[in-house]
């Protein structure tokens, strides 16, 4: 099964995006999962994409932005459905994420991810990825960095 990815342009992406997730993407890392929320997030300089399946349900929210002061490609993404999870999707999402990252030619990759969520602390180990010190909204979001060859 393999995720496919389409970017978010307007504002009708947006809203397609959070209808169909609204209630599996509620526990979002750093931001209000609403359509304020999403809008703020692309406002700031995050690109939006959706991850779906072969079926066109969406698997996930992908949000990514270079900083160029570090050369580093800032990610993170929403939570799978339940139902999709234990396919081989967020592996997938991780794939990605280092493509968009070569593409863009910068030095690393940053993921961001909540502190309790242990499954992807799993994930992103999996992937050489090495959690720094770094936190956001007072230590409930994790940093994780994997260099890029």
């Amino acid at each position: 099964m393999a995720l496919n990815f389409i970017k978010a342009n307007n504002e009708k992406d947006f809203k397609n995006i959070y209808e169909y997730t609204t209630d599996a993407f509620s526990d979002s890392p750093d931001f209000n999962w609403d359509l304020e929320g999403i809008q703020a997030e692309v406002k700031d300089g995050w690109e939006l994409e959706s991850a779906y399946n072969e079926k066109k349900d969406v698997i996930a929210a992908l949000f990514y932005k270079v900083d160029k002061k570090s050369n580093t490609l800032l990610t993170k993404n929403t939570g799978l459905q339940i139902n999709h999870q234990g396919l081989g999707y967020s592996h997938e999402i991780k794939n990605y994420f280092e493509a968009v990252a070569k593409k863009k030619v910068v030095n690393s990759i940053a993921h961001f991810c909540r502190v309790d969520n242990f499954r992807a602390y799993s994930l992103n180990e999996s992937h050489n990825y090495k959690k720094t010190t770094n936190t956001l909204n007072d230590g409930l979001v994790v940093e994780w960095i994997k260099k890029i060859k």
